[in-house]
């Protein structure tokens, strides 16, 4: 019996097993040598056929091999059991318990001035190296288990796991540095602890889905940022035309105001015009304005954070008090109103619409 692929014997061939009629019908054609067109088909056929079933194996080496620090196969019984290590829920439940303490402890330090710690401070301090310890044996794990970053699904090929392993790279040389002589100051890398609580997000898959979410999120975001940005440069440039160096007069006490008659710098502070003064006082004086001097409109800058304050609707009634004061309260609503409802109602809220979308 002859096997797949082998050669077809000049007498079993799909033409041979015709009639003598058939083979009148299909004369060899001199333009091919004598072979006939449809014995060429079904010989490409049968090629291709082979080459689905009998695919040519491909050489591995070192980097496309699924070999685990190039030491561990995927049948090796340290990877197997390293597998279903991190796959065993009472594990991940012990890193995320020992993430919140971490956390926990981060949060009870205090830093005082030169360097000086308090007893408590100390005394947490000291536990460090456990922290360290643990997180270095579940990513020691995780590397025997996927392999390190050659092939395909390996430790490094995902990016939370990337903010692992810098999380516990930066503590194991910030701990070197405190416990051995390094001439080098590494004291700094001490802040790149504030990025463990986010190991929670690589421990808890719904916090995952949420921060992915939000990173689809994000090119729609800057479509919405770019609309609001224009909405407030609109609206500040409609503020300069209004109320540039309006802003800016104050009440003053006249000269022979006696000492019982003056009245608190807060109850005269405020921009004057449509406002009367109190008793003895002139609304005759320069004034750096409102806030400081910050809340203004006497160029585009100030003018542009002024109008993000009010469609932040912190403070904005105090901006437009300020603008009755100065120039009374007939027409000053034409422009405050429309900026809440379109800055405010309408523009921010479209983030969230893009959120939940």
């Amino acid at each position: 019996m002859a096997r797949f692929g082998d050669a077809v014997p000049p007498g079993h061939g799909v033409l041979d097993g015709g009639s003598e009629r058939s083979r009148t019908r299909e004369p060899p054609s001199s333009s091919t040598g004598g072979v006939s067109p449809v014995f060429k088909q079904t010989k490409a056929q049968r090629a291709r056929t082979m080459a689905l079933y009998n695919p040519i194996p491909v050489r591995q080496n070192c980097f496309t091999q699924n070999r685990s620090l190039f030491i561990f196969s995927e049948d090796n019984v340290v990877r197997k059991y390293a597998k279903r290590i991190i796959e065993w829920p009472p594990f991940e439940y012990m890193i995320l318990a020992t993430i919140i303490a971490n956390c926990i402890v981060l949060a009870l330090e205090q830093h005082l001035p030169g360097e000086d710690k308090t007893p408590m401070s100390k005394r947490l301090e000291k536990t460090e190296p456990y922290f360290i310890g643990m997180f270095c044996f579940e990513a020691g794990i995780k590397i025997v288990a996927l392999g390190f970053v050659f092939h395909k699904g390996s430790y490094l090929r995902n990016g939370w796991n990337v903010m692992d392993f810098i999380v516990v790279l930066s503590g194991i040389l910030a701990t070197a540095e405190a416990h051995m002589n390094i001439p080098v100051d590494l004291r700094t890398l001490r802040a790149v602890r504030v990025l463990r609580p986010l190991k929670l997000v690589s421990g808890i898959p719904s916090l995952q889905i949420v921060l992915k979410s939000i990173m689809k999120a994000m090119v729609p975001l800057l479509q919405i940022g770019l609309l609001l940005f224009f909405a407030i440069l609109m609206f500040a440039i409609i503020g300069l035309e209004f109320y540039s160096g309006r802003l800016h007069k104050t009440c003053i006490p006249d000269p022979d105001i006696q000492e019982n008659e003056t009245v608190p710098d807060w109850e005269a502070e405020f921009p004057c015009g449509d406002r009367l003064c109190p008793y003895k006082y002139s609304c005759n004086g320069s004034w750096i304005g409102p806030n400081d001097g910050i809340t203004q409109f006497d160029n585009i800058l100030f003018a542009v954070l002024t109008v993000f304050q009010c469609i932040t609707m912190e403070g904005w009634t105090t901006v437009l008090y300020n603008a009755n004061d100065a120039l009374g309260p007939t027409w000053n609503w034409l422009y405050f109103i429309p900026l809440i409802i379109i800055g405010s109602f309408f523009v921010l809220n479209l983030v969230l619409g893009v959120l939940s979308g």
